[in-house]
C-alpha cells in the first residue's frame, strides 16, 4: 500500500509558530524531504527530531521527485518541508505534489505559517479578493508582460522580494501601476518585524535611502472599479451619441436596445441618449 505525502508548514521566523501536528508528523514519517537540509537540521535539532532527511529543491526536483515517488509507492510516508512557510507555495513542492497525484499517492497538507497570508492580514488593505504573484520574473520580457497585466488587476496584489532587489521592484511597480497604496512587510514574525504602510512612491524613496534588510512581502491595493468605469466612459465619450448607438445597431441590436447599451456605457439615462439623438 502506498505511503502518504505530508506537506508540513514550518515557521517563517518565530519557531513557536510550528503546530503540534507538524511536530508529531515529522517524528513519525519515514523520511523528510527538505529544500535545504543545512537550514532544516536546525529546526529538527531544536525540536529533537531525528527522522532521516534528504534534499529536494529547484535544481534536483525532477530526478529526486521520481525517487521520492518510488519510495512513496513502496509504502514509505514522507514529509515535505520548505525553508520557511508552506510547501508548494512559490516552491518546487508543487511539482512533487503533481507527480504524487499522477502516481495515485495520497497527498495531505498540514497547515501553518504562510508569508503571503500573514502579510495580507496585517497590511490594512482589502483581504476578500487577492492575487498572489510570488517573485516577479527576472527575464525582462516576461517581467514586463506580468506588470502590464497587473496594471488592470482589481484584487489586492501580493509579491515576494529579496532585499537586494526591493528598490528595483518598487521602481517597476511605481512605473507600471502608478502611486498606489502599499504595505511593505519585513522579517515577518521575527524580532525586527516591520509593517510599513505607505505608497509605492514613498516606499521607493525610503528604501533608496535606507538599505533594505530581510525578506520582504509587498502588498499593493488593486485598481478601483470606479477608476476603470471612469476611464471606460471617457473612451466612449470620444464617439458621438449617434455613432455610439449606430455601432450597436450595426451589431444587430434594435434601436431601443442600442440606446440602452450606449446609455449604460456612458453612465447616463436612456432618456438623455434619446434627447441627444433628437438634437443631432
Amino acid at each position: 500500500m502506498p505511503g502518504i505525502l505530508y506537506l508540513c508548514a514550518t515557521p517563517i521566523g518565530n519557531l513557536e509558530d510550528i503546530t503540534m501536528r507538524v511536530l508529531r508528523t515529522l517524528k513519525e514519517v519515514d523520511l523528510i524531504a527538505a529544500e535545504d537540509t543545512r537550514n532544516s537540521i536546525k529546526l529538527l535539532n531544536h525540536f529533537g527530531i531525528n527522522t532521516p532527511m534528504t534534499s529536494y529543491h529547484e535544481y534536483n526536483k525532477i530526478d529526486k521527485g521520481h525517487t521520492l515517488v518510488e519510495k512513496l509507492l513502496e509504502g514509505q510516508n514522507i514529509a515535505l518541508i520548505t525553508d520557511a512557510g508552506t510547501p508548494a507555495i512559490s516552491d518546487p513542492g508543487e511539482d512533487l505534489v503533481r507527480m504524487a497525484h499522477e502516481a495515485g499517492i495520497t497527498v495531505t497538507s498540514l497547515p501553518g505559517a504562510c508569508a503571503c497570508v500573514t502579510a495580507l492580514t496585517v497590511s490594512g488593505l482589502p483581504t476578500r479578493r487577492f492575487a498572489f504573484e510570488a517573485f516577479l520574473p527576472t527575464d525582462k520580457k516576461e517581467r514586463r508582460e506580468i506588470l502590464d497585466n497587473l496594471k488592470e488587476e482589481t484584487r489586492t496584489i501580493i509579491l515576494y522580494e529579496a532585499p537586494h532587489h526591493l528598490v528595483k521592484t518598487l521602481e517597476d511597480l511605481k512605473e507600471y501601476l502608478g502611486n498606489r497604496k502599499a504595505t511593505v512587510c519585513r522579517e515577518l514574525t521575527k524580532k525586527h518585524e516591520t509593517i510599513f504602510q505607505t505608497t509605492l512612491e514613498e516606499a521607493f524613496n525610503y528604501f533608496t535611502e535606507n538599505e533594505p534588510k530581510g525578506e520582504c512581502v509587498i502588498v499593493i491595493e488593486g485598481r478601483s472599479f470606479k477608476e476603470i468605469k471612469e476611464e471606460s466612459r471617457a473612451e466612449w465619450q470620444k464617439l458621438s451619441v449617434e455613432e455610439h448607438v449606430n455601432m450597436y445597431m450595426g451589431q444587430g441590436l434594435d434601436k431601443k436596445d442600442a440606446m440602452k447599451a450606449a446609455a449604460k456605457d456612458r453612465g447616463v439615462s436612456k432618456q438623455e441618449i434619446y434627447k441627444e439623438l433628437l438634437n443631432s
